[in-house]
């Protein structure tokens, strides 16, 4: 493809949870006008790191950049022109015929490919399992914590989803919170409070939410959400450390990192 600068390069992600942030941060930082896509009640643990935010809020702000929720897919320019981020609700990613990107990130992580073709844009990367590299997408890349994490994929797919949170201090399915129940969720505790184990942090419908570890709230979803059993609801983060409340996690950065490769491999060559 014909090289292009990154101040005029369009990128669309589809998406706007913590991962699918970290991805839009990187790229926003880095020089590219950069808008997100989502559904109308999006659901994300580490919303204080999460651009998705803005569809409740109208505008929200991760690590200084700061997004703003639109309505209409012509406003975005207008937002790019003030130095923000534009975020929409529009699940089928239809605002790409108004924007025309040259490049569609599809980081739903959903574990299966919930529409996006190669055909969407010139360049197609898809974070995670479900989708095979030259099918679905231009490029696949690794999300799964290890040795490969954050590795462009040109071919092939990415390793399957295991189900089981990587560890931290040793610690991996403790510190995740899920719903017991199917229900609404309210929470007593917010993100950034130190809890102890067994603490409630929140209820679903009257069912108790109660942290397996000590640590600090790294995440919880939004109150008065309607939840199913299982669900994720929340981190603990047993290290203790605040600032990783309001902060960018290592494997966002590293998948925006292969996101990005595959942008320069395509677009700077």
């Amino acid at each position: 493809m014909t090289p292009i600068g990154t101040s005029a390069l369009k990128v669309l992600i589809r998406g706007g949870g913590d991962l699918a942030s970290g991805v839009a941060w990187r790229l926003h930082v880095s020089g590219f006008k950069v808008a997100v896509t989502e559904i109308p009640q999006p659901l994300a643990v580490r919303r204080s790191v999460a651009f998705c935010e803005a569809v409740y809020d109208k505008e929200t702000e991760v690590e200084g950049v700061r997004a703003q929720c639109i309505h209409d897919a012509h406003e975005t320019f207008a937002v790019w022109e003030k130095g923000h981020v534009p975020v929409m609700v529009d699940p089928d990613a239809e605002s790409r015929h108004v924007i025309q990107p040259h490049v569609l990130v599809d980081a739903i992580l959903a574990k299966r490919n919930l529409g996006t073709t190669l055909s969407h844009a010139p360049l197609v990367i898809a974070l995670g399992p479900g989708f095979e590299a030259g099918k679905d997408a231009h490029y696949v890349v690794e999300t799964n914590r290890g040795h490969r994490l954050g590795r462009l994929l040109p071919s092939g797919s990415a390793q399957p989803d295991t189900g089981v949170p990587g560890p931290v201090l040793g610690i991996a399915s403790d510190r995740v919170l899920r719903a017991p129940s199917d229900g609404i969720w309210t929470n007593t505790k917010n993100i950034g409070d130190r809890v102890n184990r067994d603490e409630i942090v929140g209820k679903v419908d009257n069912l108790p939410v109660k942290s397996d570890i000590a640590g600090i709230l790294r995440g919880l979803i939004r109150p008065g959400i309607p939840v199913t059993q299982g669900l994720k609801i929340g981190d603990v983060d047993p290290r203790g450390d605040i600032g990783s409340c309001t902060t960018i996690s290592e494997k966002a950065l590293a998948i925006a990192g292969g996101v990005l490769e595959g942008i320069l491999r395509t677009f700077q060559s």
